[in-house]
């Protein structure tokens, strides 16, 4: 590494001069470089409010305040520095300015009264810099006070335990008022403990092989300072200085151990937090687990992942994302802001600012002319370092949440006059080492170890980063609790949901920044379902999404330039579905408020012309019904149709009478109609006295005969016989589907073959299974999505996802449904009863068109409870209104 140029491990080292002849030259271009880059965001983020409303009248003109404080502060920086004896590391001013205009843009372009104040902590940190050029470079005053530095700062920083303030109002009262100026002692306090200890390591050196007597004295001033930050309960504070301690401990002594005690005393303080603390309790468990309570004590480690799946690679771009959404998105979670806003490419060149600074004071401590310098720039690297992994470990859940500040960069006078003084440190330790003759490095070895650890730990934020934003990015953004989306619908119309027939269904209507969704039929909104800023998205407007924002069937070239321009994706695109608009209605007219399903097939096609589900509810009204809902025992939220599971019972009748014309001959007679289950007699749909017939027998939901059947096929068989039925699959269509059941292991056939197994199925997959008698023994691949719009405005038409599979021949498909038929009606059909685990009754009505049909078509009904007679009517009527609708 640049920073060890030549070390000797058990002696003096050389360390090469790696400073520009033309440092002050370099600076001014690199800080040329920093404000254009500052200078084109500004232009940016006046633009946004235009770009968003797509209005040349909305532009932000608030936040050139801030540039222009930046601008003069660095010039004037810059100018200073210049004419000090030994000029600074070039690097180190123009990439410090660089973070401190990212973080002022930033805080201005998400809450611009912090960014008003933040300006003006910028313009006093600048003085207090440039003041403190004037100071000896030595920096001896500052050692010959440690103690009295240390005392004042603790004893500041315990004031707040009487006079302590907290300008949210709520939280840790860690601030200190003077007249509406909030400064947070704690900050300060780490610079200082830094300070005594470097001065202390670099009086002890004689002693330093006598570790009790070097360590025994700043272990009990350390102990007091965590002391006292734990019953402030600033534990992100606290968390630092044992970084610090251990760190400085392990430069000063080189002894390996000290790291394991210093580890071991982190993970002690860690378990005792979590066993003292309610807070660190909650943000460890959060940290754990966060998806188990993502609205409540998890909701802002959640929203910082999304934000960072929202900038993805490039960014949302500035003023065009929404990091508002994050708590604190201006202070402890800055990082997430600039990711979403500048993407992974932007966060990672801040971690790579981040990291140069550190590595410059690495740089500075190794050439520094005397051990309390080396110790001092060492620990301010140290420090810098150790809160920017901790903060924003905390951001992308690489560690638990601490609420400190990113140095430099996140809002805070505290936090940024700190920083300022730290940077003058460095400075002030750069240009003495210019003056005086470099202090030999004798132990190589600690320094090298931290800076390798420091700069895995920078690796593993860049990871870990790169993982949220890239990989696990498209599953974050479709979140339900990702209120991007929603933002997006209240800015772009999105697109309608229209019938086979063109009759819109679902509608947006409003105006930019005000559009809102219109359910034309409630009666089918089960089915379709709702988009809501609140409760999130259900059935098909949640399963159709990307082709009603835009983002499925539009052109790339479309989706990228809106996404480059506005932020947002284009205006939203129409779906064309398969559902039949006056079929829909008559089924619901049909059904009126019993609770139960339908589905209506094309037998060949696989489209779904109807799919009711009852109850149903409206999502025009959803705000004020949304409780009562949830709390309905009928669950009108739930599509029964594709998303209930429910026992099949006998409905399998059919499917065994077909298999057993595959397999061979059916006896001669019916022994039996019913069948004993558990001490209840099951019995058919109908009353019926033998002798009858197989068919008949089957027709009628008999579980007599489909017990026998079951048992004469075996549990392989029948096993054979759910799965190529799909009974075990879930269906591939354009719609939120029940997942399926797993695979049985059958050990009694008679009550699998009665379909009072584990078993559960939904109506659509039954449906489709039903549709092979109908369609020559072939089950279809279901449709949904018939087509969508284009950017062209004309419609694109989508196949089905899945495809058809044949279960057995043209010839048993057409014998069965024939057996199956009925001669005051032209289709088969079967009734068949179901028990649920908890002993409720259904029915089940299958029915379809006979061979010859010119257009295939197969209905199944379901109702929660028993009424065979109900449920034929309505499955005929449908089935026949369809028929003559054809």
């Amino acid at each position: 590494m640049q920073l060890f140029r030549k070390f000797k491990p058990h002696g003096s080292a050389t360390i090469l001069p790696i400073r520009s002849k033309d440092g002050s030259g370099l600076q001014a271009r690199l800080l040329r470089l920093a404000a254009s880059f500052l200078f084109i965001s500004s232009l940016v983020l006046t633009a946004a409010p235009a770009m968003r409303s797509q209005s040349l009248t909305d532009l932000n003109w608030n936040h050139w305040i801030g540039y222009l404080s930046w601008l003069i502060s660095f010039a004037l920086i810059h100018h200073f520095s210049r004419k000090i004896k030994g000029k600074p590391d070039p690097l180190l001013l123009s990439t410090t300015a660089l973070l401190v205009g990212w973080g002022l843009l930033t805080i201005w372009r998400i809450a611009p009264y912090f960014g008003v104040r933040q300006s003006i902590w910028v313009a006093i940190g600048s003085l207090i810099f440039l003041l403190g050029l004037r100071l000896p470079s030595g920096l001896g005053f500052l050692r010959k006070y440690k103690y009295i530095l240390l005392v004042g700062g603790l004893g500041l920083t315990g004031l707040t335990l009487i006079f302590g303030t907290n300008p949210m109002g709520v939280g840790p009262k860690l601030w200190l008022n003077f007249w509406g100026v909030y400064l947070q002692p704690s900050e300060p306090l780490k610079l200082l403990l830094l300070i005594y200890l470097a001065a202390y390591f670099a009086d002890r050196r004689p002693f330093a092989t006598r570790l009790i007597h070097l360590i025994a004295p700043t272990m009990i001033m350390a102990a007091v300072t965590l002391a006292l930050l734990t019953v402030q309960h600033d534990l992100g504070t606290a968390s630092i200085f044992i970084f610090i301690y251990a760190g400085m401990i392990y430069i000063a002594t080189g002894k390996r151990r000290m790291l394991l005690v210093s580890l071991v005393i982190l993970v002690t303080a860690a378990i005792s937090g979590y066993l003292l603390f309610d807070l660190v309790q909650v943000r460890v468990e959060s940290w754990l687990n966060p998806w188990l309570d993502p609205s409540g004590s998890s909701y802002q480690v959640i929203q910082s992942l999304i934000s960072i799946a929202a900038g993805g690679v490039g960014g949302r771009g500035l003023g065009l994302g929404s990091p508002g959404l994050v708590p604190i998105a201006h202070s402890d979670f800055i990082f997430s802001s600039i990711a979403e806003e500048y993407g992974m490419v932007g966060s990672l060149a801040l971690l790579l600012g981040l990291l140069i600074l550190v590595f410059r004071g690495f740089k500075i401590g190794i050439s520094a002319s005397n051990h309390y310098q080396r110790y001092l720039a060492l620990g301010i690297s140290i420090y810098i370092a150790s809160q920017s992994i901790l903060i924003i470990g905390g951001n992308i859940r690489l560690l638990p949440l601490t609420g400190v500040t990113l140095p430099f960069v996140s809002y805070g006078g505290s936090s940024l006059v700190t920083s300022m003084l730290a940077l003058l440190l460095l400075v002030k330790i750069d240009q003495h080492s210019d003056e005086e003759r470099h202090s030999p490095l004798t132990r190589a070895e600690p320094v090298f170890h931290l800076a390798t650890l420091l700069l895995l730990g920078f690796v593993s934020l860049a990871l870990i980063n790169s993982w949220w934003a890239v990989w696990r990015g498209p599953d974050l953004l479709t979140r339900t609790d990702n209120a991007r989306r929603t933002l997006a619908d209240y800015d772009l119309p999105r697109g309608q949901i229209v019938d086979r027939s063109g009759n819109p269904l679902h509608t947006t209507e409003g105006q930019a920044g005000e559009f809102f969704r219109v359910y034309q039929y409630p009666v089918i909104s089960p089915v379709l379902g709702y988009t809501d800023p609140f409760y999130g998205q259900a059935g098909a407007e949640s399963s159709l999404d990307n082709i009603l924002r835009g983002l499925e069937n539009n052109s790339p070239w479309s989706v990228w330039f809106n996404h480059l321009l506005y932020g947002q994706s284009p205006p939203g695109l129409d779906a064309k579905i398969s559902l039949d608009l006056e079929l829909q209605n008559y089924a619901a007219e049909l059904f009126e408020t019993r609770p139960g399903a339908l589905v209506l097939l094309n037998a060949e096609s696989g489209e779904v012309l109807a799919m009711h589900s009852s109850p149903t509810y409206d999502p025009n009204t959803l705000a004020e019904d949304w409780e009562d809902l949830l709390e309905k025992s009928s669950s009108p939220l739930l599509n029964r149709a594709a998303q209930g599971h429910y026992p099949i019972g006998t409905a399998l009748n059919p499917f065994l009478l077909a298999f057993s014309n595959v397999e061979g001959e059916l006896p001669a007679e019916i022994i039996s109609l019913g069948f004993e289950v558990a001490d209840d007699q099951l019995s058919c749909t109908r009353s019926l006295e033998l002798p009858v017939s197989w068919a008949e027998s089957l027709a009628m939901g008999c579980p007599g005969p489909a017990a026998y059947l079951g048992r004469e096929l075996g549990a392989e068989a029948l096993d054979k016989l759910y799965n190529e039925l799909g009974l075990y699959s879930a269906p591939e269509i354009r719609l939120p589907v029940a997942q399926s059941s797993a695979q049985l292991l059958i050990t009694s056939p008679e009550i699998a073959a009665i379909g009072q197994s584990e078993l559960t199925i939904s109506p659509l997959q039954l449906a489709l299974a039903a549709a092979s008698l109908s369609n020559q023994g072939t089950i279809p691949a279901p449709q949904f999505l018939l087509a969508a719009e284009s950017s062209l405005d004309d419609w694109s038409p989508y196949t089905a996802s899945g495809e058809s599979t044949n279960i057995y021949s043209e010839r048993i498909a057409n014998s069965t449904a024939a057996r199956l038929s009925n001669p005051d009606y032209p289709y088969w059909q079967t009734t068949a009863n179901a028990y649920t685990q908890s002993g409720q009754k259904l029915t089940w009505y299958l029915a379809g068109t006979l061979p010859g049909a010119e257009t295939p078509l197969v209905v199944v009904v379901l109702l929660e409870y028993h009424t065979p007679a109900i449920a034929q009517e309505i499955g005929l009527r449908v089935l026949q209104n369809a028929a003559l609708g054809d």
